[in-house]
């Protein structure tokens, strides 16, 4: 099963938008709610526009998660190779998702949906396989954190932590984001940039040792 049927030379625009609109409002009306009508009239075109680049809302829906996971990907594993120390570079990866929460909301948001989709049960073996496929991407983003604490551990930047669980607290919280951003009106970049330099302070702090107290102790 593949996520959408080949399309002609010079079609990649087009689908993009396709995508971009079955994100909003798969995010306003749910994967259940929306029909491939709502999508149509979103994007300003007939079904026959969609149907020529994907087979049904099923398919669709997974190509947004795709989506969403590559994007995911584009933000976080630059910043993780780049210069400067395990902080450094965990703070700029922290910095770089919350932006992509902000920039890619709808398909942020609408990756919980694939979750909840998933557990529900209610899919087929094809739907299942690419639920799959989606899961694997998200592991594979998740080891991009996992290798980044795991160098700040070792190297004593970090304090001593279980980084299999500390990385899942660390994705829920940046991953939240898409769930309680709204963006408010005359919002500009620096607004964006100030919110995502103290999500990303929040979240490398969570890992610098404590000199003064341990909780363990109280």
């Amino acid at each position: 099963m593949t996520l959408a049927r080949r399309s002609n030379s010079g079609s990649d625009e087009k689908r993009q938008a396709i995508l971009d609109a079955a994100a909003e409002v798969f995010m306003t009306l749910g994967f259940s709610g929306a029909s491939l009508d709502d999508i149509s009239d979103h994007y300003g075109a007939t079904k026959g526009i969609i149907y020529y680049h994907f087979r049904n809302k099923t398919y669709l829906f997974f190509a947004v998660l795709h989506r969403a996971m590559v994007l995911t990907q584009e933000a976080i594993e630059p910043p993780s190779k780049g210069p400067g120390s395990a902080a450094q570079r965990l703070y700029e990866m922290a910095k770089a998702h919350t932006h992509l929460m902000m920039n890619h909301l709808a398909y942020l948001r609408v990756s919980g949906l694939g979750a909840q989709l998933h557990m529900s049960g209610r899919t087929s073996e094809s739907e299942r396989e690419q639920m799959r496929e989606i899961t694997r991407m998200r592991d594979e983003n998740e080891a991009i954190y996992l290798r980044v604490i795991n160098e700040g551990v070792e190297s004593g930047e970090f304090r001593v932590v279980n980084s299999r669980i500390a990385v899942k607290s660390l994705l829920g919280a940046l991953n939240w984001t898409s769930r309680w951003y709204r963006p408010y009106e005359g919002e500009s970049q620096a607004d964006r940039d100030k919110l995502a330099r103290e999500i990303a302070a929040f979240s490398v702090h969570a890992f610098l040792p404590s000199t003064t107290w341990n909780l363990d102790e109280q």
